[in-house]
This record gives C-alpha cells, structure tokens and sequence, in this order.
C-alpha cells in the first residue's frame, strides 16, 4: 500500500491518471457527439418524411387561430365565466337542474343498457318540484318506472317549469351560436402541452345534457319546434370544438352529438317530428363525418408527444413525470431499481440524441398502430387492423426478464409507451358517433318515406333519391347498413359493430358494445 500511494502520488502516477482521464473523457465525449449526431440526423429524416407527406409536426401549428369577438360563439359572458377558476361548478348555471340533477337516480338506472329507452319525465318533474318547494336534500332520490306516453306527456309541464331557472343561459348559448366562429380563451401551452387547461369541455357535455332533457319533455308536451331548436344548440355547441386538436375535444365532441341524437330518437319513436323538422335534422346530421376528422386531433397528439421529448431534452419535463405504470413491475430479482430518482439521473446523463431517437421511435411507432385502421376516402373503419396493430406495439415496447421500463429506456421507447396505448382504440370511438349519426339520419329519411307512404319501404334503397341522396354504408363493413321491415310501422335498422359480424340485429351488453352483438336502432313495439 505504501508502494501504491508513492506511486499514485508521484509525478509519474499523475501523470498516468491524467493520460487515461483525458482519453476517458476525449471517448465519452466522442461517443456523446456521435449519438447526438445519429439521433439528430435520424430525427431529421423522419421530420422530412412526416411533412413530404403534408402533416405538420409542430405543435404551433395545430393552434386555432384567434377570432374576433363579434364572431366568436365563445366571446360571451357565460362562456368566459367557464374559464374563470373562483367559481365553483354549481355557480355556474345558477339553475334548478344544477340541484335536481343529482336527485334523479335512473339515469344511472336505465333497465337494459342494450337498447334505447325513453328519458323519465316523472322523476325529473318530481325532482323539479322538490327543489322549487325548497323541501329537497341531497339524500332524496326520485326513480319512476312510468315511462309511456301518458306519463310523460304529464310529467312534461313540470320539467320545463324547471328549466325556466336556465333559459336566460340557454337563450345566450342560441343567441352566440348565430356567430359563424368559434374559440375558446384555451391557453396552448407549448411549454407543458399536458398542462393545457380544458374546462369548457365538462361545460359544453353539461349544457347538452340539459337541453337533452328539455327537448324530451318538450317533445312530449307537444312543442316539437322548441325540440328542435334544443337539439339544434347541441350540436352547435359540439361543433364549437371542431377546431381544436385535442383527442379529448374530439370525443366530447362525439359525445355531444349522441347526446342529440337521443332526443332526436324519442321523437321518431313516437312520430312527433314533421316533414320540416326532419329535413332540417337530417341535413344537420348528414354533415358529420367523424373519419374525416379523426387525422386532426391524431396528428396533434402526434405533435404533442414529439414536443414532449424536446421538453425532456430541455429539463422542461422529467422523466418521472412520464413514469407512469412503466415501474410499476419489479426488475432484477424482484426489486425495482428504476424509482423516480434513478430516471431523472438517467434523463440528464442521457446524451441529447437518446431524444431524438424517442422522437423517431415514437413517430414509427405511432404512426404503426394507426396506418391502415381506417380510410378516410372509403369512409371506413377496420377493427381487426387496430387489434392487430396494437399487439405490434405491445411486443415493440414490452421488456423480457430486465424489464419494461428498462427496455423502454434501452431501446428509445419510453414516450411511445407512456403516451400511445391509451389511444388505441381511438378510431372505434370515433366510429361510434359516426354511426350513431348515419343511423339517425336513415331513420329521419325513413320516417319522411312513412309520412309519405304510409308504410315504412321494404328496402333502404326505395328513400333514393326522393328522402335521401344516397344510402350511407357500415364503417366496418363497407356495405349498407342493415335493415328490415318488421311490420308495416316498425323496423330493425343496425350496425354490424365493432366484431365485424352480423349477429342479426342482436346487441350486446350495451348500445354499442365494442366486443359482441350488433349496434342497433330501432323503437319500443
């Protein structure tokens, strides 16, 4: 030992250690620049392919533009309020449906969720009354099972009664929904895209499931014009979304339309729309075309995720805010080396071309589990190509005994495998409004043919060209939905689902059950 220490200490030894520090650092340094250079010469590339195709990778450019407030829907008082954070979710809309909503249990409890059931006027009017007599609480519940005709007609003054308290802000909505533009105060944060505040979208799917209730009960009172001009505000308020590159603005915005479409159903269950109003609504539905606008948002998450390697790269973002469940499994005898701590250290002792390469992968990977699922031409949809796509994905960022999260890192996968499982089955949402859509539109068109008639036709092709100009095909099949006669007023109208089989009109578990069964319109006998 006192060798050695002569030896380390002597002008020799220093020298030595010098020597090899330097060629150590000088090989560290070149192994860095060299994967700096690979990953950015790769990333580049992909950029190139990604925009020869004529998609936009920066995530700026996704932003809506800015709107004058003479011609913006979401330039009014109420809507600006949606943004301000003091006030709480029940100040609001001020209204009674704000008390009662949480008083009716059965839209919780609609019996078969298979089929469509009308909405229950007896409790909602109960829960109206209630309120307005100051004699309700939180612990009073109302659930009728009185559901036909007779009770609902009954049941219908007492809920519009109730929605008085909400007409001065519905009657603003109408009023804004005239202006041909619509954006709302988002702020886009190209800093920290998955801190970008939403808190419009809970109120516009709030504001769509009031006007749901009161264009049912005035469709059960008899006043199917102000039904419509109900059914009219939610989709303007779901197109007032459009715009945005959210996946979530999407969905909400799909959701918004099915929400409509449940008030448009009660009313040709019970024939109380005239040939007007079902023009009128079925030339606003035919307008939807949720495959066209899929590429938007799925292009703007894209571009999302490729900023947020840029932020990671810059100390913006850290890699345990990406964690996830990536270390939720033990590695390495069962202990889990991978905690918050050991993925910042790697994240800033990582080279600044490991970033890079979750960039490319992440594009490869993303654009993978989505080419070929659906085509925006043939208006389709292809289930069995998303599940396939998502198996690929799995086996390209699923680890082997070392483990997820430290394939992921090996392997420059860790954004693809935080951010891209959690859309796969994004399209089949898409195709749900789609359908839902394309549905209401053949019953409106074959309620008119009835009007007409007398009868319901024996086949979809007798509406053209008099009720329909063309007969709308099955996203998952291709060909046209199907349809039959069951009596002279009846018919079964459907979808062949998700499964892409036809089980002969017979649902699943739910409305549109993604696994089994058929997705089907048809009304109560």
């Amino acid at each position: 030992m006192v060798r050695l220490f002569r030896w380390l200490f002597s002008w020799r030894g220093i020298r030595r250690i010098l020597i090899v520090l330097l060629w150590a650092v000088t090989v560290v340094a070149l192994l860095y620049g060299e994967e700096n250079w690979r990953g950015r010469r790769a990333w580049n590339k992909k950029r190139r392919e990604i925009e020869a195709r004529g998609e936009k990778v920066d995530l700026d450019a996704f932003t809506p533009p800015p709107v004058p407030d003479e011609q913006n829907f979401a330039a009014t008082p109420f809507i600006k309020s949606w943004f301000d954070r003091t006030i709480r979710t029940n100040d609001i809309w001020g209204d009674d449906y704000s008390r009662a909503v949480n008083q009716v249990t059965t839209g919780k409890r609609k019996g078969d969720p298979s089929v469509r059931h009308f909405k229950d006027l007896v409790s909602w009017a109960a829960a109206f009354e209630a309120v307005r007599s100051s004699q309700s609480n939180d612990h009073d519940k109302f659930d009728s099972v009185d559901r036909d005709r007779e009770s609902r007609e009954k049941a219908a003054p007492g809920v519009l009664e109730g929605f008085k308290s909400s007409e001065p802000r519905l009657s603003e909505l109408r009023a804004a929904s005239a202006r041909p533009y619509s954006r709302y105060p988002v702020v886009y944060k190209t800093d920290d895209p998955w801190g970008i505040l939403l808190p419009h979208l809970s109120r516009i799917k709030s504001a769509s499931q009031r006007l749901q209730i009161k264009a049912c009960a005035e469709l059960a009172a008899g006043h199917s014009d102000k039904a419509v001009e109900d059914v009219t505000l939610i989709l303007n308020l779901a197109d007032s979304v459009k715009d945005e590159w959210l996946l979530i603005s999407y969905l909400v915005r799909a959701a918004c339309v099915r929400i409509a479409i449940e008030a448009v159903w009660e009313g040709l269950a019970e024939h109380r729309w005239s040939e007007a109003q079902l023009r009128e609504l079925e030339g606003r539905l035919m307008r939807y075309d949720f495959v066209r606008d899929i590429e938007r948002p799925l292009h703007g998450e894209r571009a999302a995720g490729i900023l947020t390697a840029d932020l990671l790269r810059r100390g913006k973002y850290r890699l345990s805010d990406l964690e996830g469940d990536l270390t939720e499994e033990p590695f390495f005898g069962g202990k889990n080396i991978f905690g918050s701590e050991m993925l910042n250290l790697i994240g800033r002792a990582a080279p600044r071309g490991w970033y890079y390469h979750e960039q490319v992968n992440y594009c490869r990977l993303y654009d993978g589990q989505f080419q070929g699922t659906y085509d925006i031409a043939k208006r389709r949809v292809f289930p069995r190509e998303l599940q396939a796509h998502s198996k690929e994905l799995q086996r390209a960022i699923a680890g082997g005994r070392s483990g997820k999260m430290l394939n992921a890192v090996v392997h420059h996968h860790v954004i693809a495998a935080v951010l891209i499982p959690a859309l796969e089955r994004f399209p089949i949402r898409g195709a749900i409004g789609q359908i839902d859509a394309d549905e209401a539109v053949l019953a409106c068109a074959l309620e008119r043919y009835r009007l007409g008639h007398g009868e319901f036709p024996e086949r979809l092709e007798a509406l053209v060209p008099q009720s329909i100009a063309q007969v709308p095909t099955d996203l998952f099949s291709g060909e046209p939905y199907k349809y039959e006669r069951t009596s002279k007023d009846h018919f079964l109208l459907y979808s062949i689902g998700a499964n892409e089989r036809d089980d002969g009109g017979e649902p699943g578990a739910t409305l549109v059950d993604e696994r089994k069964g058929d997705w089907v319109w048809e009304y109560p006998k």
